[in-house]
């Protein structure tokens, strides 16, 4: 059972803020053009990690975690409660084995369930606390819980102090290079191919720093972050991986794969002349074709038969530093199946894998290495069995050592067979931007 208090419009992110030193606090902050739900979340009920060497299956665990589905409030919020947490990206070598490295120690999986929490209405400028228990007393308890967060005084902002320093350009060229050769010899259409940051805050720095500082220069819809025991994830994303929600008496599904980049311009008409020039690509539109039809034919194996659709392609999406293109492909699921079989068939994003995408992930294997949080998902599982999910994309993810803070960050970019290396890597320097400023004093 869910109780609901409603109280008094606060800035999410100051929220998240005096929360986001507790292990296990989650937040998911929406902005940029069209806001619609932000979540906080602290003081789990319950936890799940899986290590590389864990064999348990993810989604009988996810599943396990999240208990038996109920029927949401219909007044409440898309997330009223449930599981959330981070799918790594080698998670996918469970659904798909390949052998794929792991990277510095990360799960393959590191999720919790989640009793209270504060769900932003931005559209009306509300807050709704949520607690969910047996009974009524102990979810009240539990939402009274969830509204004393509101109380908290924020952290105070310190700058992260971090410059990041990149891997070699010469050593990305290369790699892009070998992959337009795979390319052009058949073994792929596509890969994702990404290139890595690294750095350690100053002393008095924490990763909620970063997180406060992108809220505020840089809004993206499907920000997020997680703090884990002795890790953290802070991800400016703009990007949907999987939406799952109940719809005339079934469950809708729908991915929004981003692909085809362009930097924003220094004035109005350049900014303009860009926008359309990435607009007008036949590079980037069949780019973000190939995704597309990679995601149709993900969510084909979980979907009804041809119910799956494409009511969007292309669209121009315009954030704080770069233009992209983005496509929407929706599906209605089968009878029987659930957003975890969702999971299961589609992870990881194919937007950031490529074409095929079990052999594109080869490639990136062998060129990459592991990439732990980069390129997975912070994911929720509502209690109603919906979902919502970031692909892990303009992303830095943290590891704290004897020293303090080290952090890394990765951007990728699409290698297709017209890619040129030194493009590229100039591609992979605007999508980091705004987390590398961010980081800065």
């Amino acid at each position: 059972m869910a109780v609901f208090h409603e109280a008094p419009w606060s800035d999410p992110a100051q929220v998240l803020s005096a929360l986001g030193e507790r292990p296990w606090t989650i937040g998911f902050l929406t902005g940029g053009a069209e806001p619609g739900w932000s979540y906080v979340a602290a003081d789990p009920a319950a936890v799940c990690t899986l290590a590389p060497e864990d064999s348990e299956d993810p989604i009988a665990a996810l599943a396990a975690l999240l208990g038996p589905t109920v029927d949401p409030d219909p007044a409440g919020p898309p997330f009223q409660g449930g599981v959330a947490g981070l799918l790594g990206y080698e998670l996918g070598d469970r659904f798909e084995p390949i052998g794929l490295p792991r990277h510095d120690g990360w799960p393959d999986l590191a999720c919790a369930r989640y009793d209270a929490l504060l769900a932003f209405d931005h559209a009306q400028a509300r807050v709704l606390a949520i607690g969910r228990g047996a009974t009524e007393a102990e979810a009240a308890v539990r939402a009274a819980t969830a509204r004393s967060w509101l109380d908290l005084p924020p952290r105070p902002a310190q700058p992260p102090g971090c410059e990041l320093q990149a891997d070699s350009p010469e050593a990305y060229e290369a790699a892009v290079a070998e992959t337009v050769e795979r390319i052009a010899a058949g073994e792929i259409f596509q890969a994702n191919l990404a290139r890595r940051w690294r750095g350690r805050l100053a002393p008095d720095a924490r990763p909620i720093d970063l997180m406060i500082r992108l809220a505020a220069t840089s809004p993206a819809p499907f920000a997020a972050y997680l703090r884990l025991p002795d890790r953290a994830i802070v991800s400016n994303s703009p990007e949907r991986f999987l939406k799952v929600e109940r719809q005339d008496g079934g469950l809708v599904a729908e991915t929004q794969p981003i692909k085809g980049t362009a930097p924003r311009g220094a004035t109005p008409a350049e900014d303009e002349a860009l926008a359309a020039g990435l607009s007008a690509s036949v590079k980037d539109r069949a780019e973000n074709l190939m995704i597309v039809d990679l995601m149709r034919n993900d969510l084909a194996r979980v979907c009804t038969p041809g119910a799956v659709r494409t009511p969007e392609l292309f669209r121009l999406a315009s954030f704080a530093n770069v233009h992209h293109l983005v496509s929407t492909v929706t599906g209605r699921l089968a009878a029987g199946r659930t957003a975890g079989d969702l999971l299961r068939a589609a992870f990881p994003p194919g937007s950031i894998t490529g074409a095929p995408k079990v052999q594109a992930m080869k490639v990136i294997a062998g060129l990459e290495g592991g990439r732990g949080p980069f390129f997975g998902s912070l994911v929720w599982l509502g209690c109603d069995g919906g979902l919502d999910s970031s692909v892990l994309i303009r992303t830095a993810a943290f590891v704290h050592d004897a020293d303090g803070w080290r952090v890394e960050a990765r951007a990728g970019a699409g290698i297709v067979a017209d890619s040129r290396p030194a493009s590229e890597r100039a591609e992979t320097e605007t999508k980091i931007a705004a987390v590398a400023a961010a980081l800065q004093n």
